[in-house]
């Protein structure tokens, strides 16, 4: 298939790091090596082995016309068509669809670390990644926490960053994550909810959005109903919400999180700020599980991942939804050209 571009200059450089080998990372690669949207937005460097990624474009029926280059040439010439690195690091003999495993995590290690040094030292404006296992990237990285760590850790990164959710023009945002339920209350902070509207405001703008509004919500039933059910909304939110606004930030809240995702968009709010994960999480995932975002905000460039898994009971079956991969893609783009735009302004 041959693919149709726009020239190379006006179009970011993004290096897309192939996810877990035993799921539908490998056809989503493919696909998004041949769609046009991606195409135009962009200049893929896929970071793999070319031996798995024939494997996803024979489950996807599709052929794509690639360019093969190394690391070592990325650091002086950029490619203005899709690029393959090929590290031959796996053959699909050692994996099991559908199994996690440790050659599975290994792979994915390897690609998402050559991507994040490639953006780290320059070379490349944005980094995406089809979806990774958990539990096979844990078996490679005894420590794995989450891909945030991942990337700061790779890129030696000590300032603030977070995990966004978008759906629909809708992100999401939380002040607390990956901790147990019992540790929210005591995590929060007036302090730590400014830093996260802050953040919040800043990515949103890198985006594109020029103004944005964001909702904030309550951490207690009713958003506290005037501090019968809890002193965290008049004590610690509403102040940081004050506080934001001072900074120039539109920060509105704290409203009952059972209702602030139905008023984000009929409002106007391109955001909204949780207190704990699964409250922005279940939310956005009953609004659209499959056609989700995840953007990893706060970094010296964009990172990027449909935030949907690794899909293991629909591996190699040729019927992988690439909606959210390309959504992906194409926010990564759009920041990575903005933030080229201000550092050349």
């Amino acid at each position: 298939m041959t693919q149709t571009t726009s020239s190379g200059a006006d179009r970011p450089l993004i290096a897309l790091a192939m996810g877990d080998p035993a799921g539908i990372s490998p056809e989503l690669t493919a696909r998004l090596a041949a769609d046009p949207q991606v195409n135009a937005a962009a200049r893929l460097v896929i970071i793999g082995d070319r031996r798995v990624f024939d494997e996803g474009a024979r489950a996807a029926g599709l052929s794509p016309e690639l360019v093969d280059t190394t690391l070592e040439a990325l650091k002086t010439s950029a490619p203005d068509q899709v690029a393959f690195v090929d590290l031959g690091h796996l053959s699909p003999e050692e994996i099991e669809q559908g199994v996690p495993s440790l050659a599975g995590g290994t792979f994915c290690s390897r690609n998402f670390n050559e991507a994040l040094a490639l953006a780290g030292d320059g070379h490349v404006e944005a980094v995406c990644f089809t979806p990774f296992n958990k539990q096979a990237m844990r078996y490679a990285n005894p420590d794995y926490d989450d891909e945030i760590r991942f990337v700061a850790r790779a890129i030696g990164f000590e300032g603030k960053a977070r995990e966004f959710n978008i759906l629909d023009n809708i992100w999401n945002a939380r002040v607390t994550s990956h901790i147990p339920l019992a540790k929210v209350a005591e995590s929060l902070s007036s302090g730590a909810i400014l830093e996260e509207l802050a953040l919040t405001d800043q990515c949103l703008r890198q985006s594109g959005i020029e103004s944005p509004r964001i909702a904030v919500a309550g951490l207690n039933p009713h958003a506290g109903d005037g501090g019968n059910f809890g002193s965290e909304e008049e004590e610690i939110i509403a102040p940081a919400v004050e506080q934001a606004a001072e900074r120039g930030i539109e920060a509105v809240g704290p409203f009952p999180a059972d209702t602030v995702f139905l008023r984000a968009p009929r409002e106007g709010y391109h955001a909204v700020l949780t207190m704990y994960h699964d409250q922005g999480q279940i939310a956005m995932k009953l609004m659209g599980f499959d056609s989700g975002v995840t953007m990893l905000g706060g970094f010296p460039f964009p990172v990027c991942t449909p935030a949907h898994g690794t899909a293991y009971d629909i591996a190699g079956r040729g019927i992988a939804d690439i909606g959210a991969s390309r959504q992906a893609l194409l926010l990564a783009a759009k920041m990575a050209s903005r933030l080229q735009q201000q550092a050349i302004a």
